[in-house]
């Protein structure tokens, strides 16, 4: 199913917008926190927008790959945090469940 809001993503305000986001930040943000230089296709909105017009103008971006875009990016957004791990093993997400105070 479409939603309704998805119109939002072809309009030249986007178009212009997601060019200028892939022009500075080139690069995959997620690859790149894993030491991976892959060039970035997508804008995306780290705090996903749902809709609200003025977030999806005015919210961050990051530029990712087309893979991390839709693969991680719609891993955390359904779980609601990362699953990476650090060297030790341990969650880097502060919103995963083994980091939040009890």
């Amino acid at each position: 199913m479409r939603e309704a809001w998805q119109h939002f993503y072809g309009t030249a305000f986007w178009q212009r917008r997601r060019k200028l986001q892939l022009h500075m930040h080139p690069l995959c943000r997620f690859c790149a926190e894993g030491g991976v230089v892959t060039r970035a296709t997508h804008a995306d909105h780290v705090e996903p927008h749902k809709g609200d017009w003025n977030l999806f103008c005015l919210g961050e971006l990051q530029s990712l790959c087309a893979s991390c875009h839709s693969s991680r990016k719609q891993l955390i957004e359904a779980r609601g945090h990362d699953i990476m791990v650090d060297d030790d093993g341990w969650p880097t997400d502060p919103n995963h469940p083994a980091n939040r105070r009890r």
